[in-house]
């Protein structure tokens, strides 16, 4: 029986050792190397899911989404949107209902691509839901992760420059991880799910206090 705790003490997450991604990266620049990418998306049975926006400093200034993220198990494509747009085999895998992709709130993904075109989302799992279903609180990728794999999701890069004429290593790597995370956490709880072998322990962030669930 796996006990795990329904939300993690986030002072304890900076000391936890940092998540390295082993797998392959590749910066997708153009429509040809896009459709290749797609292609080979499309074997995977899990995708993991993310997207990226150059920050605003300015009030009431949103920027277009500049990087989408698709990362099977062991390689994450980088689409850099802002340099190839939104072409129409991306929209249509999106939409597709047979290629499970796997995400976190995934409602603001969603609005910011619909600012470079509109698109249908379909075969999407959204991870504070599913994790939510179980009785795990985190929702955020960060805490989740840290939650369940003691492990600590670098964001140094978050508010960096995603339409950057060159992105850094840096740069590819957090984002990378921001959509390979997903499909780990995914395949550990869906593993929990069908064996039924975990037990959530509540925890009273007020109080210090547990109880299991």
């Amino acid at each position: 029986m796996i006990e795990i705790y329904s939300s993690v003490d986030k002072t304890l997450i900076p000391n936890m050792p940092q998540v390295v991604f082993n797998g392959r990266i590749v910066v997708v620049n153009t429509e040809v190397e896009a459709y290749k990418a797609i292609c080979s998306l499309k074997t995977c049975d899990i995708v993991g899911f993310d997207t990226e926006t150059r920050p605003s400093f300015k009030h009431g200034v949103i920027n277009n989404t500049a990087l989408l993220q698709l990362s099977s198990d062991d390689t994450a494509f980088l689409f850099r949107l802002n340099i190839i747009g939104m072409p129409d085999f991306i929209c249509d895998y999106l939409a597709d209902s047979s290629a499970l992709k796997v995400g976190i709130s995934l409602k603001d993904d969603f609005n910011s691509l619909m600012h470079r075109k509109r698109i249908n989302p379909k075969g999407f799992v959204d991870l504070q839901d599913y994790a939510g279903q179980m009785g795990i609180e985190e929702k955020g990728l960060q805490r989740m992760y840290a939650l369940l794999f003691g492990q600590r999701i670098s964001k140094g890069q978050r508010l960096s420059n995603w339409e950057a004429e060159i992105l850094s290593e840096g740069q590819c790597c957090y984002a990378a991880i921001d959509a390979w995370a997903c499909t780990v956490i995914y395949r550990y709880l869906n593993r929990l799910r069908q064996t039924g072998e975990f037990r959530i322990i509540k925890v009273h962030a007020e109080e210090g206090n547990t109880e299991e669930r």
